[in-house]
């Protein structure tokens, strides 16, 4: 019974994205019909990936030849030619999907996803998020990891291997005396659904994702997948990326994704933190203007840092705190062309500035400037200044840098780490080398969708059940549940590694 609603539940999926039917038509017509059919080749796809087997055809094969007999005939695994019943063979499940395959491949491939396989992978997406129900919730957390092909690299002469569309890739070692290594293969993005600030828990449902070969550079290749968002109806409100999508220029991340009404929220990259240069006399930094005046050993304040006390915590949001009122205030939003005003912060109420005689009248446990510039630059001496969309491109975001507020709403973006979590999880799905011995980006495209699919159905159904659970127990006056958090630090494990067995 529970085969048979997982079976239905895959179908809605194939049948709300709607591309079995797109992809059919680019398919060449045969002299004898085809027996498999690109919707049956989709469903036993999601099967093999719904059971955690590996992205292998016979696998698939496998899966289509287990249903019960009657879904066999009904799906057209079970055919009637002339000479009787004819069961689908491997080579016909492998036919029609070098036909798939191609029809969605790039006539030059370059390792970008033509325009058709990146249409079908956002329908399987999005029709998953459909069939899970769509979470009440803007925000979404990028990110990339590796996926590593089956290809052996090209040898040192330069010779074309197994996967020309592949390529040399770098990717960090986050464990305990893992060190940063490269690989070849493609890069994998994933546009992760995240609860809104101060909003209640969704369901992370993966609603996108992006597969690109290691030479084109992620951030980019992510921004038409947002773009395409957006001109389908789907709001982007909060963006949560890290410091290697704060890194790359403006042009290439910040503000094409700013253009589409997102906010950013990211952590810098250490080259982009502190003092960057001045606008008008006001001091660039950590995406903000502030007050020439502002202490450098402010300005240089750096992200909390991670198993900080409760006193560091404290420290260090009290001097967030008094950076936050040397910045220069928002006076005016964003008008079409990315211009705004920003306003002195003693004309604000925020500090006291002898060259601002009504601010002195504040309260003294208001921090205050002790030296005032000689000679008062444009921003002391006006009331507010214009900021130009150049200045802060890459750095600005929605939430001070690095203050409480940013480190909360900051703290959502481990969602996508999880989603790279239940992909690379051996006891399910694990998408490390091996699991696709198919090559191509085509090919390793569409069976990566098949997993993400098959994840946000598994996901959706835990989270309903945590929901249920707890609903539950509020009914019989129960506390909630709490989550047991075991957490090993580095010195732990050096010392489990020293000690006798």
């Amino acid at each position: 019974m529970e085969a048979a609603v997982e079976l239905e539940r895959l179908e809605r999926v194939v049948d709300a994205a709607g591309v079995a039917e797109r992809i059919e038509a680019m398919l060449p017509v045969g002299v004898r019909p085809r027996q498999l059919r690109v919707r049956t080749l989709l469903a036993g796809m999601l099967l093999a990936a719904a059971d955690g087997r590996p992205a292998h055809l016979r696998r698939v094969h496998a899966a289509l030849a287990s249903l019960p007999e009657d879904e066999q005939r009904r799906l057209g695994v079970i055919a009637e030619w002339k000479d009787g019943p004819h069961r689908l063979t491997y080579r016909q499940v492998e036919r029609t999907f070098s036909l798939v395959a191609r029809a969605l491949a790039k006539a030059v491939p370059d390792g970008e996803p033509s325009e058709a396989l990146s249409g079908v992978l956002d329908a399987l997406l999005e029709a998953s998020v459909e069939v899970c129900g769509e979470p009440a919730s803007s925000s979404y957390a990028v990110d990339w990891t590796d996926l590593e092909t089956f290809s052996c690299p090209p040898p040192k002469g330069g010779e074309r291997c197994g996967d020309p569309e592949a390529a040399w890739g770098h990717r960090r070692g986050s464990s305990p005396g893992e060190a940063d290594e490269v690989f070849f293969g493609y890069y994998l993005q994933v546009v992760t659904i995240v609860k809104e600030e101060c909003g209640p828990a969704v369901g992370e449902l993966v609603r996108r994702i992006q597969i690109a070969g290691c030479d084109v550079d992620p951030p980019p290749a992510l921004v038409p997948v947002l773009e395409r968002m957006v001109e389908s109806g789907i709001a982007v409100g909060d963006v949560l990326a890290d410091s290697g999508y704060a890194y790359r220029k403006a042009e290439s991340w910040a503000l094409p994704v700013r253009r589409l009404g997102a906010s950013l929220i990211q952590d810098l990259h250490p080259n982009d933190r502190g003092a960057q240069g001045t606008h008008m006399g006001a001091t660039r930094a950590n995406g903000s203007l502030y007050c020439p005046a502002t202490p450098a050993a402010l300005l240089e304040l750096g992200p909390l840092a991670r198993g900080a006390s409760e006193e560091e915590v404290a420290a260090h949001d009290q001097k967030a705190a008094e950076l936050s009122a040397h910045k220069l205030g928002p006076v005016t939003g964003y008008d079409p062309d990315g211009y705004h005003r920003v306003g002195c912060p003693a004309a604000q109420g925020k500090l006291r500035c002898p060259l601002r005689p009504e601010s002195m009248a504040l309260d003294h446990t208001r921090p205050g400037v002790i030296s005032p510039p000689e000679h008062p630059p444009v921003c002391c001496a006006q009331q507010t200044i214009t900021v130009p969309p150049q200045v802060n491109a890459k750095t600005a975001q929605k939430h001070d840098y690095p203050s409480p507020s940013h480190r909360r709403s900051y703290a959502r973006r481990s969602a996508a780490e999880r989603a790279y979590a239940t992909v690379k999880d051996p006891a399910s799905n694990d998408i490390s080398r091996g699991w696709c011995r198919l090559t191509g980006l085509a090919p390793i495209a569409l069976f990566a969708a098949t997993v993400f699919v098959a994840r946000n159905l598994r996901v959706a159904g835990a989270f309903a059940a945590r929901m249920a659970e707890d609903e539950r127990r509020a009914a019989a006056g129960l506390p909630p549940r709490r989550r047991k958090r075991r957490r090993r630090s580095a010195g732990d494990l050096i010392a489990a590694a020293g000690a006798p067995p």
